[in-house]
């Protein structure tokens, strides 16, 4: 996303910024920014109608800079299309002051944000990591079983569902040896055209990005392999040199089944998370397998859910020497002004007085929704703090049994 203007009090925090979203993650990025009461000012079309004494006799489409204050926001992450609805917040020829309307944000389309109560770190974060040309996709993976393949892309904050494949194909007892062969070869060129079509070695997007993405094959038995196989011959075959560079990047690895599910067991795998190890998502799977594996050793370094979460951090044990704070983005998308500062003021504290780590893991990822069974928020913490679970931990010396006045 390229940041036309930024005009914000460091002080303050108050102010605007001019965006322009160039990428289908972009939209992310923008649905994860604009929260209720923003001010979005955008390029509008309204279906205009001119009223005479005779009644309307004729109406045009008319394309007018429009502000509104924001009541939601609807983010279909298929397409990408982020919808703002709101009411206008600027009088205006074409609208009423208060009038309800959506303003539909779209790819390289400008668009201008206000945050209603400032912009806080977290909201300053987002902003750089959405402007940050180097934070782009870091993963391509295709998860396939006989004659049905799911093709996805794995960016910093979600897993994107691209293309669903199916081809018939017959089994061997069924339709005979010959029958089944050619069924798979169907299947595979129809899975590699799909790919290198999504991917675009040779286009713009590839150009903008500087480098090849690694792809990651995957399936139960040897499906992957056998998929590997036929990208190779058909590199060879037709000399396609970005494609005969790809093979270099490319992994396989086994998985439980085709479906699109199964990706979050095989990146947390050791085997292809080395080989991933530099990718933000890898990062991520790493530190719930590690806040998994002391849960089960129940040592008093791994709590969960926000009053344990908070809890720990007052006793100052997520910070330096390993401290991990895990929350995901969802926290930051409540309406409650007041629930959104409660988590704000909880990662500066740990980010910029503890000196812990703060991940903010994205709920569309597999690894952002493991955190979400979680409360949204756990925590691994640098030395072993026992009870913070107990009702009784927040009495005062005063407050115990022995001193209670009835």
């Amino acid at each position: 996303m390229r940041l036309i203007y930024s005009k914000i009090e460091q002080k303050t925090g108050e102010g605007t910024v001019g965006l322009l979203p160039e990428e289908p993650e972009d939209m992310w990025h923008i649905y994860n920014l604009i929260q209720e009461k923003d001010i979005v000012r955008a390029r509008a079309v309204r279906r205009i109608s001119k009223i005479t004494e005779f009644g309307p006799t004729s109406s045009q489409r008319v394309a007018f800079d429009l502000e509104v204050a924001v009541l939601a926001t609807d983010f279909d992450i298929g397409s990408g299309q982020l919808h703002v609805i709101g009411r206008v917040a600027e009088q205006n020829e074409h609208a009423k002051m208060g009038a309800h309307h959506t303003l539909d944000l779209e790819l390289n389309r400008k668009f201008h944000l206000t945050k209603a109560d400032g912009w806080d770190s977290v909201a300053l974060q987002m902003l750089r990591e959405a402007c940050d040309v180097d934070r782009r996709a870091e993963l391509w993976a295709v998860v396939l079983g006989p004659g049905t393949a799911n093709i996805c892309i794995i960016t910093e904050h979600q897993t994107i569902l691209k293309q669903h494949i199916e081809v018939p194909v017959s089994r061997k007892r069924r339709g005979g040896v010959d029958s089944h062969t050619k069924g798979m070869e169907k299947f595979f060129s129809t899975t590699l055209a799909t790919l290198l079509r999504q991917m675009d070695l040779t286009g713009t997007s590839a150009a903008k990005l500087g480098k090849t993405l690694p792809l990651l094959l995957a399936s139960p038995g040897f499906v992957a392999q056998s998929f590997l196989q036929h990208i190779k011959d058909e590199a060879t075959r037709t000399t396609n040199k970005p494609l005969l560079a790809l093979i270099p990047s490319i992994v396989v690895a086994h998985s439980s089944s085709e479906h699109i599910h199964a990706l979050s067991d095989i990146l947390s795998s050791p085997t292809i998370a080395s080989k991933l190890s530099d990718t933000k998502y890898a990062r991520e799977t790493a530190l719930m397998d590690q806040f998994t594996t002391l849960m089960r050793h129940d040592d008093g370094r791994a709590w969960y859910g926000p009053r344990e979460v908070e809890r720990a951090v007052d006793k100052g044990g997520v910070g330096r020497g390993g401290g991990v704070l895990m929350i995901s983005n969802a926290l930051f998308r409540a309406q409650d002004v007041d629930e959104r500062r409660r988590w704000v003021k909880l990662v500066d504290r740990v980010r910029d007085i503890e000196g812990g780590e703060v991940r903010v893991f994205s709920s569309l990822h597999e690894s952002g929704k493991r955190l979400e069974g979680l409360g949204n928020i756990a925590a691994i913490l640098t030395y072993p703090i026992e009870d913070l679970d107990d009702e009784d931990g927040d009495l005062d010396e005063g407050d115990q049994e022995g001193d209670m006045i009835i």
